[in-house]
Order: structure tokens, then sequence, then C-alpha cells
């Protein structure tokens, strides 16, 4: 569950450190007074978008700290996700978030105090934390939305996953038939395109060669009279002209024989000699060889050139390199086949889809078995939670009736919703009372959590446009809820209000000519107040104030359990 929520320097909160309790913790105040910070604390924590405007004016940056505690082997999940992220794994049960937005709008996040990304968040996000708000009832009205709370119940994840791989295979072979089926025209020009792209490359016929080696043996031949001009030059100073090293090593020579004579040591400087001599020689004979492989040829240059110039222009086609020019040869030799084999592969792929729809009609039957078969119990248990929701006689049939197979399966989920005795249920998109299908938004989570290992659940104002009775039987729900999970619940209604087992009060102030948020936890006197504020706003009485306390007695006690 989270354990403390820490914020600074976020809107109007300057610094606040929130301690939530297991069960049902209840969060109020003035509209206005900043409970909304909370939330989009909580929404930074599991991933949601950072925006610099979110920062408290003059100062750098914001930071929210969310600290989560499991029992030690309820981890598995959250350290698996900590695991492929390559992230500490949560020692002692104990999860630390940390995410920093600064006033350029950067955002920072540190997992366990290791550097994390949002993504990380986001993965994390539904194993920590689910968020139901004001817009939830509304989406129950969706029957995309019904389908996906009928599939959550009745765990159809196998049945999903074969059916997806179904759709998927289908929707790629059909795919792969409206391209060779499409416009004729434009299949025929394009196979008269790539015949012509197959012939320009097979004409020039490009090698390896014609890379760098060509471009090499342009710049020979172009530079050839310099080249041989140049080389001559050097072999003329090495061996053959009148005044060559050659030469006048032999003469060092034999001076160096006369020396050694003289002088022993000599004998040395005569070996040493004697290797500079043949390495003139070794050189002097490459450089003739070489030069013996140049062409000053105009008829030689000119081949090259032209060369060059078919090779460019496939270049500025096909590919900047040979190996792309040659790998654009192949795949057009490639495609070209496949047209020309067109009605064959229509006629085999004709029957793979066939065989692909047969497949996805098993698997979509097997899909619909399933919810169908769940479908009883789970409007038993909604009718179950809304009867200690002030629905005793209500019915809720949920109708599943077929359709073509689509993205999700072939089936369309109707929730249908009778709160009256003697009145035909209409579908859930049809009632028009918002406090209804809040309630009934209530009991589907109630649902949810008992059949998913989410630790906390927070309802922002889940309540609205309820009152009296019925705020009081959503207040004993939450309460309820809270048995099987931490949840947290920001409301205005005084008789939902008094059932938390902890209560934190938001209010703001106005401090040096800046408003600021403060958040704390209330006392049972302090609770008493608040209670009294919701019930009578600025006219507080001693009646109002008696009334706050009776109701929290009546919360406490034992036989205000659903």
């Amino acid at each position: 569950m989270l354990i403390r929520l820490s914020v600074r320097n976020l809107a109007v909160v300057e610094a606040a450190e929130v301690c939530f309790g297991p069960g049902l913790n209840v969060i109020t105040g003035e509209t206005g007074a900043g409970k909304s910070v909370l939330l989009g604390a909580l929404h930074l924590i599991l991933g949601e978008r950072a925006d610099r405007t979110i920062v408290r004016t003059g100062e750098k940056e914001a930071s929210v700290t969310a600290v989560y505690a499991f029992e030690v082997t309820g981890t598995d999940a959250v350290d698996a996700v900590l695991a492929e992220a390559e992230l500490p794994t949560c020692d002692g049960g104990e999860l630390i978030i940390r995410r920093t937005v600064t006033a350029v709008g950067q955002s920072r996040v540190r997992i366990n105090d290791a550097p994390a990304t949002a993504t990380v968040l986001k993965a994390l996000a539904p194993l920590l934390t689910e968020i139901h708000g004001p817009d939830d009832p509304r989406a129950l009205r969706d029957s995309a939305f019904q389908l996906e709370l009928t599939d959550r119940y009745a765990d159809t994840a196998t049945e999903r996953a074969a059916y997806d791989a179904c759709w998927q295979r289908l929707q790629s072979l059909k795919a792969e038939l409206d391209e060779l089926t499409g416009d004729p025209e434009a299949r025929r020009e394009e196979s008269l395109r790539l015949a012509e792209d197959v012939a320009e490359i097979e004409a020039v016929a490009p090698t390896e060669a014609d890379g760098d080696e060509l471009t090499a043996r342009h710049d020979e031949a172009a530079n050839a009279e310099e080249i041989l001009s140049l080389g001559n030059t050097v072999a003329n100073i090495l061996t053959d002209g009148e005044t060559a090293v050659s030469d006048e090593l032999l003469r060092c020579n034999r001076t160096l024989r006369e020396l050694a004579r003289l002088l022993p040591e000599a004998t040395g400087w005569e070996e040493t000699l004697a290797g500079i001599q043949e390495s003139i020689q070794d050189l002097s004979t490459t450089v003739a060889q070489r030069l013996s492989r140049i062409e000053a040829d105009p008829d030689t240059l000119e081949r090259l050139e032209a060369r060059m110039a078919q090779i460019q222009r496939l270049r500025r086609r096909y590919g900047k390199t040979i190996p792309d020019i040659l790998a654009a040869l192949e795949s057009a030799k490639e495609r070209l086949t496949l047209l020309g084999e067109a009605d064959e592969r229509i006629a085999g792929l004709q029957g793979r889809i066939r065989d692909a729809e047969a497949d996805l009609r098993r698997a979509a039957e097997t899909l619909s078995a399933r919810r169908r078969a769940a479908l009883p119990a789970l409007s038993e248990e909604i009718l179950a939670e809304l009867r200690g929701l002030g629905f005793a006689k209500a019915v809720l049939p949920i109708r599943c009736a077929p359709r073509a197979p689509g993205p999700d399966g072939a089936d369309i989920i109707t929730f249908c919703f009778g709160p009256n005795p003697g009145e035909d249920p209409r579908p859930l998109a049809d009632i028009a009372s918002s406090g209804e299908i809040a309630r009934v938004m209530l009991a589907v989570d109630a649902i949810v959590a008992r059949h998913r290992a989410v630790p906390t659940l927070i309802f922002d104002e889940i309540d609205a446009n309820i009152g009296g009775e019925t705020g009081r039987a959503v207040g004993r729900k939450l309460r309820a809820l809270g048995a099987r999970a931490q949840v947290l619940c920001i409301t205005h209604q005084p008789q939902c209000a008094v059932f938390g087992h902890t209560h934190f009060r938001v209010a703001k102030q106005v401090v040096e000519g800046r408003s600021v948020t403060r958040i704390e936890p209330l006392t049972a006197e302090g609770r008493a107040a608040e209670i009294a504020r919701m019930l009578g706003g600025a006219d507080l009485t001693s009646v109002t104030a008696d009334h706050a306390r009776e109701m929290l007695a009546y919360a406490t006690r034992s036989d205000a359990a659903p």
C-alpha cells in the first residue's frame, strides 16, 4: 500500500508529507483548497506526462516522492518489472519512487534510488494504484468499457491472446491479398518500372571493383603523366641518373674498405652500407615495376570516366554504395517475380484466408463461451454490492449479443439496469441519473478490487451528485472495500467522510501574500469539526457539531458495517 507521499513546490503546495494508513483514507477540504494537487502528484508517480506549469511560481523544480510497502512475498510482479528494467528490486518489501520536474520542463525519475524512466513508472502503475475519477461512471456507459470489465472478471487473458493471434494473422493475409488484387493498371505500371530498373542495373553490371577501386584507377589515369614524370625522377635519383645515389653509395663502399684496413671497427660500417645499398636497389625496382603499369592513354581515361558516370547514375537512383545498388537489384527481381506470380499467389492467399477465418471463428466461439459463462456470476456480484448501496430490488442483466468478428471478439456486451421494481431494465447507456451510474460504478470497482491485486484504490469524488442515505451507503461500501485494499477517497460528502479509518484535511491559506496549501491528519476532535463544517459550511452551530459527532459515532459502531 501507499504509506507516504511527499510533495514539494507542486502548484500551491510548498511542502507536505502525508502518511496514509490501511483501510479507508478520507481526504476533505474546501473546493479549490488543493486536493487535486495530491491527485496530480500521484499521477506523476504513475508515469503521467509532466508539465513545467506544475512547478510552484518562483521555484526551480517540483518533486514528488512516494513510498509503497508490500508484504515481502507480494513484490514478485513489481520486482519482475524492475528487474527487466535493470533496476534495484524491493528491499524488505519497500518501493520508493521519486519524480522531479524542473521549471524548464525536464523530468527525472528515480526508483529505489536508481535513475529510471516514466515508461517504467507506467509499467508499474497497474501493479500499484488504480484511480477512479468523476469520468469513470460515464465510461461505464461505453460498450467497450463493459466488454473490458467482462473480460477482466472472466479472466479471458488466454482466450483473448489466442483470438488476437488469429485476428492479426487474418488481417495480415487480407492486407497481402489487397496489395495483390489492387489496381491492375498500377500493378502493370509497377512491373514496367521494375523491369526498367533491372535492365538498367544489369546493363551496367556493377561489381565490388566499381567502388573505391574504380575511383583509384580513375585518379591514376587522370594523373598518369605527372605520376610517370615524378616516378622517373625518383628512379634517376636512385639508380638511373648520372649522379645516382647507388653510384655514390658504391664509391662510399670502396672508401670504407680502405678505411677498414686502418680502422677495424669500420668493418661493421661496411655491413650497414651494404644494407642501405640493397634497400635503394629494392626501392628502385619497386618504382620501376609500378610505373610500368601506369597507362598514360587518353582512351583508358575516357573509358574509366564513362564507367564512373554509369556508376554515379546508379548511385543517385538506387543507393550510395555498390552493395546498396546490388540489393536494390535483388529486391526489384523478387518483386517482379511476385507480381508475375500474382494470380497463383492470389488463389493461395484466398485459401489461407478461408482457413484463417475458420480459425478466427473457433477462437471467437471459445472466447464468447468464456464470457457468457461468467456473466450470471458477474451480474449477481454487482447486484450484491448494489443492495448495500440502496438498490435492494434492482436487477442488472448483462446481455451478450453476437456480431461480426472484430479486434476484441465477436460479442456485444450490454449492461442493463433496472433500479426500480416493475420497470424494464435499460442499457446503462440510457440511464440519465449520474447518482445511479456512480453507485453502479462503485459496485463494479468493489468487484474488480476483489479480483485484482491492486494494493491502492483512489476514488476522486466518486460520490458526487448523491447525498443523504445514499451517501452513507457509499461510505459504508468504501469502508468495506478498505478491508480488501487500501482506499483513498477525495470527497465533499460528510455522510461518506465519516466512514474513513483515517481522515486528512486540505486547507489553503495566504502566507506573506502567497497561497499555501496544508495537508494534515485529523484527530477525533478535528474530524468532528471538519464534518460539522461539511454539514453546515460557515454557519456552525452546536446542533451541527452534535450531529457531526453522532455521525462519526454511528460510522464506527459495529452495526454500521454493510
